[in-house]
């Protein structure tokens, strides 16, 4: 069902050169269609834009009913996350290349923007992973991500003996530099440069994704998303685990990573006439023929 929105968080990716233009441009403009506009905290002290609220993340997902997210798909991965449980619509703009997940170009914004306040827009949701680490039976650290969770040798140590349980059924112990739990969003990221297949986000799985495996026979595998997947470290120091961004070090052998999905899902906003097959096309440079 279409609707018009009244409050717009503005997020951006404050280290980049000359984004306090752009992020005032944009909330000028969205300012001008009717909207009341909040600066998510550490961009608006970073940027030194005032005129406009300044609130965190969770505030922002009590108060705002969209979020225009500008930057790379990287700064959407961060907000992404902790609005998702809000059920907040995001739309991205991207200021260099377009992104898996930002698709509008910096300079299009007024086109792309004006139908899709006024409630002309697709939808999609996409789901995320929830976890932690486990050690002597308590947690030590949780996570969320909407790309992936990655178990990784030490950087200066041999290659690491990860045994992998999917619910209560062991499946195998693999001797290889990591693991990656990818989702549908994540197949396109570090799970492909490993070997993975591409998850279409309609897709209600994950894909299993062995780094450079000592058994050439480990291939990547495609899990159903209602199964809880279980990486118990038998061998290797100073493994890690990172949940996108977040990152665990110095993993001890028995600790334990459990990875299930989320209850929440991101919620994004796309100009009319998206495709996912076009970001694929572009973004990896398929040949689209001639039309």
């Amino acid at each position: 069902m279409t609707r018009r929105f009244r409050h717009a968080a503005l997020v951006g990716k404050y280290q980049a050169q000359g984004i306090r233009g752009v992020l005032e441009e944009i909330a000028h403009f969205l300012v001008r269609q009717g909207l009341e506009v909040s600066l998510e905290k550490q961009t608006a002290l970073n940027t030194g834009i005032d005129g406009f609220g300044a609130l965190t993340a969770e505030e922002l997902g009590r108060e705002c009913d969209l979020a225009v997210v500008v930057g790379g798909d990287g700064t959407m991965l961060g907000i992404a996350r902790q609005l998702a449980r809000y059920g907040t619509p995001l739309v991205g703009i991207n200021q260099g290349r377009l992104g898996f997940i930002t698709d509008v170009h910096v300079g299009q914004f007024a086109q792309a923007l004006a139908p899709m306040i006024a409630g002309d827009y697709e939808e999609e949701h996409r789901t995320m992973l929830e976890g932690g680490v486990w050690r002597d039976g308590a947690q030590i650290f949780e996570g969320y991500a909407m790309n992936d969770v990655v178990v990784s040798r030490g950087a200066a140590a041999s290659m690491a003996e990860l045994k992998v349980d999917i619910g209560d059924e062991f499946v195998a112990n693999y001797r290889c530099d990591g693991l990656i739990i990818g989702s549908p969003t994540g197949s396109t990221a570090y799970a492909l440069s490993a070997g993975g297949p591409i998850l279409h986000p309609g897709i209600a799985g994950w894909v299993l994704v062995p780094i450079a495996p000592h058994d050439l026979s480990n291939r990547p595998i495609v899990l159903p998303d209602t199964v809880e997947i279980t990486i118990e470290i038998v061998a290797g120091r100073e493994a890690s685990v990172s949940f996108d961004m977040q990152s665990l070090a110095s993993l001890l052998v028995g600790d334990r990573v459990r990875v299930r999905r989320s209850a929440s899902q991101v919620r994004f906003l796309h100009p009319r006439g998206w495709s996912y097959y076009a970001t694929l096309r572009r973004k990896l440079h398929w040949n689209s023929g001639v039309h």
